[in-house]
């Protein structure tokens, strides 16, 4: 695998963080659904291929994987590793527990610090957009929280074009260096605007689910009942990826494998190649339930795809409906103002 120097890293939008272009998320795995000592191999392994980058959120296990990276992290130098953490989705079943008011963004980073064992993060991100908060006192407690020490950067994740361009309004706010968006082969609605407007900005894509929940794996087939340990098999899981288990597109993912054998690589870091060949992805975001997953992703670093590699993907997936709009809480929702 060589050296952790030799995995490529980006520049996060116009910030001074570099990130590995494959970084380790924490949403379905260390939330809960991961033992304790598959959770630290699985991040010794990330250190161990030169993986710096590593995401979570609050909202994780409701603290759960925070608290499980705060003591596996801690044995590792604070400035080896680019920590990211998100604020936004209830973190108890009182429905005042949530949002981007400056009380719950005060409340909930000095939570998230305490469960991480350190005294800042490096991205601090909104989940989702707060249409319940005026944009202006969003910005200004995340713009506070800079200022404190607590948080290097801040980002977003899952914002419109409308929202982004209301946060950089607001006068004298900390600008925005990330934005955390759905992104893969099978979901390229970020191109049609997000991606050229934070381009204009300086705003550097760091994508979630890269891999299409694991369709693009090629483990789910045409006709076939999902693997019975996968999340095709999970109930709590159908909302995310039950709209590619459909035959249409699982067949049109069989037709990656050939091109990915011929390109020398897996269905997997195929994928991840495919979304690190856009300049304005810092980092594609994989999760893993196992150190050899790890290792897998992480071998699509620096990969550059051919233009007849990217042709053929592009033939196989054929008409595949990519930028059918996704309904997420917030996402399509205005702006409020004071």
């Amino acid at each position: 695998m060589g050296t952790p120097d030799e995995i490529p890293r980006r520049r996060l939008g116009d910030s001074d963080l570099y990130v590995s272009e494959i970084s380790l998320g924490s949403w379905l795995t260390y939330a809960g659904g991961v033992e304790r000592d598959s959770t630290e191999a699985c991040t010794r392994a990330a250190f161990e291929v030169g993986i710096n980058f590593f995401d979570t959120a609050n909202a994780y296990g409701r603290g759960a994987a925070e608290s499980a990276w705060g003591e596996i992290l801690a044995d590792y130098p604070r400035d080896s590793f680019v920590l990211a953490t998100k604020v936004f989705f209830p973190m108890s079943d009182d429905d005042e527990d949530h949002g981007l008011s400056a009380a719950q963004i005060a409340k909930q980073l000095d939570a998230s610090l305490k469960r991480l064992r350190t005294d800042y993060v490096d991205l601090y991100q909104c989940h989702r957009f707060d249409v319940d908060t005026p944009i202006e006192e969003t910005m200004d407690a995340l713009s506070e929280a800079v200022r404190a020490g607590k948080v290097r950067y801040i980002g977003f994740s899952e914002w419109t074009p409308q929202q982004i361009k209301a946060g950089l309004a607001v006068i004298d706010a900390v600008k925005f260096v990330s934005s955390q968006p759905h992104y893969s082969m099978l979901w390229r609605a970020p191109e049609a605007e997000l991606i050229s407007l934070c381009e204009t900005h300086s705003i550097s894509q760091v994508c979630w689910s890269p891999l299409a929940e694991g369709v693009l794996t090629g483990k789910y087939r045409p006709g076939e009942e999902p693997p019975a340990d996968s999340r095709g098999a999970s109930e709590a899981m159908s909302t995310f990826i039950g709209r590619y288990l459909n035959d249409d597109t699982l067949t049109a993912v069989q037709r990656l494998a050939p091109i990915a054998e011929g390109a020398g690589l897996t269905m997997a870091q195929l994928a991840l190649a495919w979304v690190l060949r856009t300049p304005n992805v810092a980092s594609a975001i994989v999760g893993a339930s196992r150190p050899e997953q790890v290792r897998d992703n992480a071998a699509a670093a620096g990969v550059r795809l051919s233009l007849d590699t990217l042709a053929a993907i592009d033939e196989a997936l054929g008409d595949l409906p990519v930028t059918e709009p996704r309904l997420a809480p917030g996402a399509t929702a205005g702006v409020t103002h004071r």
